[in-house]
């Protein structure tokens, strides 16, 4: 907001003493030059910090899946909202038409598992979760389990389960 705030006045006071050197006065160009460089660098930073912040939201959509928690909703935009709507739209569409009729999850395996199932602690009441198997699982808080990986790795991000490390 500064840099913007700091862009129209810079623009306002360009204005002016483009219109004063029109009428005849030439030692304001370079003046009138240098602002112009200002408002150049000032574009190319609010631009670089905007798409530092569309990474960090598209990195969100791979942390998290494809709903944020409010707690990082509150800080983010209407537009990046938005913005975070299309990408996992899109990204959604993409996993549906690669890997046959189920579609392939890309975002289940961050890195290769090192085995099928692992054990994992329950850090707050998730509720039941269904494995692909028709199994439920009570998911309770300190609760313990052995699940596939596949399964739990999205719970994993978000905060709800713990991957025990024996």
């Amino acid at each position: 907001r500064q840099a913007l705030e700091e862009m129209r006045a810079l623009y306002e006071r360009n204005q002016a003493d483009v219109s004063e050197a029109k009428s005849g006065r030439t030692d304001l160009i370079f003046l009138i030059r240098f602002r112009h460089c200002c408002l150049l660098r000032n574009q190319r930073c609010i631009v670089a910090y905007l798409y530092d912040r569309l990474l960090r939201i598209r990195a969100l959509r791979w942390e998290y899946g494809s709903i944020l928690p409010n707690t990082i909703q509150f800080h983010m935009s209407a537009e990046e909202v938005e913005w975070f709507s299309r990408y996992k739209k899109s990204l959604a569409t993409y996993m549906r038409s690669v890997g046959g009729e189920e579609g392939l999850d890309l975002t289940q395996d961050l890195k290769p598992p090192k085995s099928l199932y692992i054990e994992v602690r329950c850090l707050r009441d998730y509720g039941e979760f269904e494995i692909d198997d028709g199994t439920t699982v009570l998911l309770k808080k300190n609760s313990q389990h052995f699940l596939p990986r596949w399964r739990c790795e999205q719970l994993i991000r978000q905060g709800v389960l713990e991957h025990i490390l024996s």
